[in-house]
Formats: C-alpha cells, sequence, structure tokens
C-alpha cells in the first residue's frame, strides 16, 4: 500500500516585522530553505516533480508565482516547475496536503511543500489593492451579524473574532495573558535547549552576518507588562498585541515522496502523512475551525485525542487553542510545546510548513508516534495533519 512520506524539513528562523529579514527578498528567503532542504536531504532538485507554495500577500515582491520565482533564485534546474496557493493562514499546510496527495495519486514522486511570508516587505492586506474582495452576496449573508462590518472593505475581522471567542467560552484577560506569556517561556526554553537548531537553516544578510535564531521570543515580558496593552478590538476587550501572533518574516519547506521511492532512493522518512483534512466554520467568529477539523482528522484517523502525543495549534490569537483546548479536552502539556506564533511570529504563508517542522522535531526527540498540527484561517476555514513518526 502507496504512503506519503516527509523526508526533510527545514526553515528559516523566524524575523520580527522590520526586524533582521526585512532586506531580504521573499524570492530569496524562499530560495534560501528550497536549497537548505537540498543540501540536508541530499535529494536531487531535478527530480523534484513540482514545488506547491503557500503565500497570502500575493502582490509586488509575491507576486508572479513566487514558488516558480523560489526554484529560479535557488539555482534549481530550469526544468521544476512551481504553483502558488493562497489557504490564507494555513496555505503552507494546505500545500503538504496536496503534495501528500499527488503522491498518493502516483502522477508525481518528489514534491516540495512550503510557504514564504515577507510581512515586512509586502504587508497584510497589500493584495486587497483598494477594492473589496466580498460582494453584495457575501456582505448581505452576514449584515446584521455581531462582530460583522458590513460597510467596511474587510468586513471580517479576525481581532473581533477572537474576541467573540473569548466572550463565548468565558476567558479573561488574565488568562489570555498567562497563555501568551507561557508561549514565551516555552519557546525561549526550547532556544536555550538548542532545540530548534537542526530545523533551522541560517540566512546570510548584506552585512556578512547570518540570522540564526528566531527574534521573536520576548524574554523580558511578564503579567505586569502584557497587563498594560491596550485592547485594540474592543474598548472593553481582553485580547491585545501581547496575546496575538506577531507579524513576521520566514520561510520553510517540507519534502515528500513515497516510502517506496525514498527507499529506492536512499532517503530516511520523517514520518508518514497519517491523515490530512480540511473543514470550514462560522466566518464572523472566523477562529473557531480548528475544532471540527481536529475532529474530523480524529474520525478519518480512527484515533482518540489522548493517542496523540503533540498537539500544534496556530496561536493566531490565545482564545483559539484555549477553546481548542476546551472543546477536544486534550492534555494542555502537550500542546504547542516549544512556544507558539505569540512567541515565534507567524509569517502567514510559512507558518503551515514552520509549525510541521518544529513539531517533527519534537516528536523526533521525544520519541512520539503521533502529531496532530491545525490552524485557523481567514474565511473561518483550518486544516488539520496527523503525522507518524518513522
Amino acid at each position: 500500500m502507496s504512503d506519503a512520506v516527509i523526508v526533510g524539513a527545514v526553515r528559516t528562523p523566524v524575523g520580527r516585522r522590520k526586524g533582521s529579514l526585512s532586506a531580504v527578498h521573499p524570492v530569496d528567503l524562499s530560495a534560501y530553505v528550497l536549497r537548505a532542504l537540498a543540501e540536508r536531504t541530499g535529494i536531487d532538485p531535478g527530480q523534484v516533480d513540482d514545488v506547491v507554495w503557500g503565500c497570502v500577500s500575493q502582490v509586488g515582491e509575491q507576486s508572479w508565482n513566487i514558488a516558480r520565482n523560489g526554484v529560479l533564485a535557488a539555482g534549481w534546474p530550469e526544468s521544476v516547475p512551481g504553483t502558488t496557493l493562497d489557504r490564507q493562514c494555513g496555505s503552507s499546510q494546505q500545500a503538504l496536503h496536496f503534495a501528500a496527495a499527488t503522491v498518493l495519486s502516483g502522477q508525481v514522486d518528489l514534491v516540495v511543500a512550503g510557504g514564504v511570508e515577507s510581512m515586512t516587505r509586502v504587508p497584510m492586506g497589500s493584495s486587497v489593492a483598494g477594492a473589496s474582495p466580498f460582494s453584495d452576496a457575501v456582505r448581505d449573508r452576514y449584515r446584521g451579524v455581531e462582530g460583522f462590518a458590513g460597510d467596511s472593505p474587510l468586513p471580517f475581522n479576525q481581532g473581533v473574532g477572537a474576541e467573540l471567542i473569548a466572550e463565548r467560552w468565558r476567558f479573561s484577560r488574565a488568562q489570555l495573558d498567562e497563555f501568551a506569556l507561557a508561549s514565551h517561556e516555552k519557546a525561549a526554553a526550547a532556544q536555550d535547549a538548542g532545540a530548534f537548531d537542526p530545523e533551522l537553516a541560517p540566512v546570510a544578510l548584506a552585512d556578512g552576518g547570518k540570522f540564526a535564531a528566531d527574534e521573536g521570543i520576548r524574554r523580558d515580558t511578564s503579567l505586569e507588562k502584557l497587563g498594560e496593552l491596550a485592547t485594540p478590538f474592543r474598548p472593553d476587550g481582553v485580547v491585545t498585541a501581547g496575546s496575538a501572533s506577531q507579524i513576521s518574516d520566514g520561510a520553510a519547506a517540507l519534502a515528500v515522496t513515497t516510502s517506496e521511492w525514498a527507499s529506492r532512493h536512499g532517503l530516511r522518512p520523517l514520518a508518514r502523512i497519517h491523515t490530512a483534512v480540511v473543514a470550514a466554520d462560522d466566518p464572523v467568529t472566523m477562529l473557531t475551525a480548528p475544532i471540527p477539523a481536529t475532529a474530523k482528522a480524529l474520525r478519518r484517523a480512527g484515533l482518540g485525542i489522548e493517542e496523540i502525543g503533540v498537539y500544534e495549534v496556530n496561536e493566531a490569537f490565545a482564545p483559539v487553542p484555549l477553546a481548542w483546548l476546551a472543546e477536544t479536552e486534550a492534555d494542555p502539556e502537550r500542546l504547542n510545546p516549544r512556544g507558539g506564533a505569540i512567541a515565534l511570529g507567524h509569517p502567514l504563508g510559512a507558518s503551515g510548513a514552520r509549525i510541521m517542522t518544529t513539531m517533527l522535531g519534537h516528536m523526533r526527540d521525544n520519541g512520539i508516534r503521533y502529531g496532530l498540527q491545525t490552524m485557523c484561517e481567514g474565511g473561518g476555514m483550518a486544516n488539520a495533519t496527523i503525522v507518524e513518526l518513522l
């Protein structure tokens, strides 16, 4: 029976907005991880059948099919194609799903899945370009729903959605700040232990230096400092910049093939893609779909939540993983053990592959058989992926 396996995973360190990666063109960020992936796995780039690349703001420097441009910038053979996709924050997780599906179908042998986002150079929302992507039919469907700003060019707001989740599940400001602080603490501990080192591809900078470590971790934060932050989405709200994911720059890549092809070419699989699903929920609250996506993935996998040794739930906002925990009754000790997007950052198109790369490292280091990754996405969607360590 054929399967889909990951034989390599690598990412750049994640840079803060206007930070160390701000001078690097997103095409070159893509090229860094493509080259690093080939070097670390030993794959011949000429054997790559396709590069499936996630990117959300496909405009300006990230337009014109950045997947193909990344291939060319990496110096890979001109025979290697590439395509770029947008499933919002889950774009590179969806790229992994598409890669798995195409190798399983027998149409291809080796696919590189991943993504990039330079939120410094191509700010979030740039692709709107002055015209609303929502027609009157969409507006009329949700007009009058709490949280829907019907006359705004972008009437669905993730921050407002996070506040709605906090209200529905009765999360306090203190709970959100405590979760945010824990994310920084876990990420700092992982960084200090060198846990991220095997997955990182340092980026050469114009000044001759190298950017080699995630720079979003705030070691000096505290509950007192978090408590001083404003609540921008509601005057009496509980969500702040401190309990939200960071605006970031970065890229990540995964090599996907079958066990049979890997064996023939001397590649060692890291994990099997056991189950891959996508789900959708209310687009106004927007951020709750990881809950039904997880239920769908577990049902299709024939597994219980207790059988999963690690959960990576993207920290778009602290209420998202907290609501997920409440509904799934999962073990909070297994959630985002090396921190999440609140501490490490959220380069939109790269985050799915970044999270998978980090989760695979944690599974390898701790002998964990099953891991589950899920993340909320614009439009009220979510991907969920279960992988099995090999």
